[in-house]
């Protein structure tokens, strides 16, 4: 009686017959991931931009409430460039490479990409240009120093106006990382449909 020698396909053969399969496909991905511009960076970019613009705004605003003279050009580059820089990585961290993960949803990109407007685009502007000018006014003692024990309220009630007005950056900041995040998962979604079908 004949005996069957070859016996049924092993998994592990089939395992890797697969294998350069999966490769491809994720070759394949890659190659759209770069050809649709999934990466987003003109929208990176502009978001950044306005962060950089809302720092400007920010240092015009304390520079104005404490009557700093000095240091203008010093205290306008750090506050155009390190909320421009701080946005562009914190997206790229959280947003861009979450997309890749595919590990986050359409509302957790949305939710990521509208913190990073805030967080980067006007918290850290604001405190940024309030440290540094209130720090210019104690050193050129433009305004009366605070009393102590209660420095942070002073500074707090003395620019509570200007603090005030950068409602408005956050405002757009915050409009423009929903759209922004929107935006970035659908070119995302899009691509991989794309993937899927001429795979």
């Amino acid at each position: 009686m004949a005996t069957n020698t070859h016996g049924p396909p092993s998994p592990l053969g089939d395992a890797k017959l697969r294998r350069p399969m999966v490769i491809e496909i994720i070759e394949k991905k890659f190659e759209y991931l770069k050809k649709e511009k999934t990466l987003n960076i003109d929208g990176t970019v502009f978001f950044g931009t306005t962060s950089g613009f809302s720092g400007i705004l920010a240092n015009f605003l304390f520079r104005h409430c404490f009557k700093v003279k000095h240091d203008a050009l010093k205290t306008y580059a750090s506050l155009t460039t390190l909320p421009f820089l701080s946005t562009v990585v914190a997206y790229k961290l959280l947003v861009t490479d979450g997309l890749y993960s595919g590990n986050i949803s359409q509302e957790n990109c949305v939710l990521r990409s509208s913190l990073v407007g805030i967080v980067c685009g006007v918290l850290y502007p604001t405190a940024l240009a309030f440290s540094k000018n209130g720090r210019l006014a104690v050193k050129y003692h433009t305004v009366p120093l605070p009393p102590k024990g209660r420095v942070i309220l002073y500074w707090l009630l003395l620019c509570q106006t200007e603090i005030k007005a950068m409602t408005i950056p956050l405002v757009f900041q915050t409009v423009f990382g929903i759209f922004n995040g929107l935006r970035h998962y659908a070119i995302f979604e899009s691509t991989l449909e794309k993937t899927v079908h001429e795979g």
